[in-house]
């Protein structure tokens, strides 16, 4: 149960059934809370994680017919769009167009579906949020878990496209596959507990990063090549990657579509390997990292005033 006092939430929590002689501990939702306490109550909680996420996956899909297929349809409808401006109308030139932009499409899906599903996961679950007690952080992690289902049943959409067009990935880079993902689904969830937690108090938020994803994929090499722009950049195409999805996506691409310079066509790094790939993920993973613990601390220091505010 919860209750607020002295103007902040106080919530009890009890392990195992709770008999006439037990007590319930306390634990006050401040800027007190540690971190790490906060990284711990989110590992106690998972089975409730676990739960959320299969709860938004029934929700989302609930009286559908075609139910998960929508998930794998929308990349599949992508491809045709794309496909039919960039290699029949534009000729952008790129061989084997489709498995390049399934490559680069996968990780923006996960990433466009589960940020905004974060951002609106404490507003959107109001009332739980004003009677249960739990770690709230959880909501916005059980979005981006969602999400990653989302991943998986699109990536079978991928995988048909390299069956129908025999085309192999790349063995030695895909192993940094599960790293990428590693690295995307930590920035994604760091993001998004920032985000839902400001969205309570500004919720502007939430309309405001529907505009923002639509620049930002723009600024991620998924449906253009990485080489046109950072030719142009020179010494400075660094700059180019801050973007923390670039590096994720160039690494996804590199592992799939297997090829930096086919037919003479700039469109990855070349004179690069594995190493350079994995220092591009490891400062993802470092930022994301230090954003999160940063989310969760912003967090705590706004989570008192939750249930005045919904």
């Amino acid at each position: 149960m919860g209750n607020l006092k002295d103007g902040k939430a106080v919530h009890y929590h009890r392990c195992g059934p709770m008999t006439r002689t037990d007590t319930p501990s306390t634990r006050v939702i401040s800027s007190r809370v540690s971190v790490r306490r906060r990284v711990v109550d989110i590992w106690r909680y998972r089975e409730l994680l676990v739960g959320l996420v299969r709860k938004e996956l029934k929700v989302k899909y609930k009286n559908s017919i075609l139910g998960f297929l929508w998930s794998m349809l929308n990349p599949a409808l992508y491809l045709a769009v794309f496909y039919v401006v960039f290699q029949l109308v534009l000729k952008n030139g790129i061989p084997n167009f489709a498995i390049y932009l399934l490559s680069g499409l996968l990780v923006w899906n996960l990433f466009s579906t589960g940020l905004p599903g974060a951002t609106g996961s404490i507003v959107g679950n109001a009332a739980i949020v004003k009677k249960v007690a739990f770690p709230r952080e959880i909501l916005a992690i059980a979005s981006v878990g969602a999400a990653l289902v989302h991943f998986f049943l699109q990536g079978c959409v991928l995988l048909l496209a390299l069956i129908a067009f025999r085309y192999p990935p790349s063995p030695g880079y895909f192993l940094l596959v599960p790293v990428a993902l590693f690295a995307l689904l930590l920035f994604t969830s760091a993001l998004g507990i920032l985000l839902a937690a400001v969205n309570v108090y500004l919720r502007d938020t939430q309309h405001l990063l529907e505009l923002v994803l639509l620049a930002w994929f723009w600024g991620t090499p998924i449906v253009y090549q990485y080489r046109l722009v950072a030719d142009r950049l020179g010494d400075k195409a660094w700059l180019y990657r801050l973007n923390p999805v670039t590096p994720i996506v160039l690494t996804f691409q590199r592992a799939i579509y297997n090829k930096a310079e086919p037919n003479g066509i700039r469109i990855l790094p070349i004179g690069v390997g594995p190493s350079w790939y994995i220092w591009q993920l490891a400062w993802v993973i470092v930022v994301s990292a230090v954003l999160f613990v940063v989310a969760l601390a912003v967090f705590g220091r706004l989570e008192g005033n939750f249930a005045e505010e919904l």
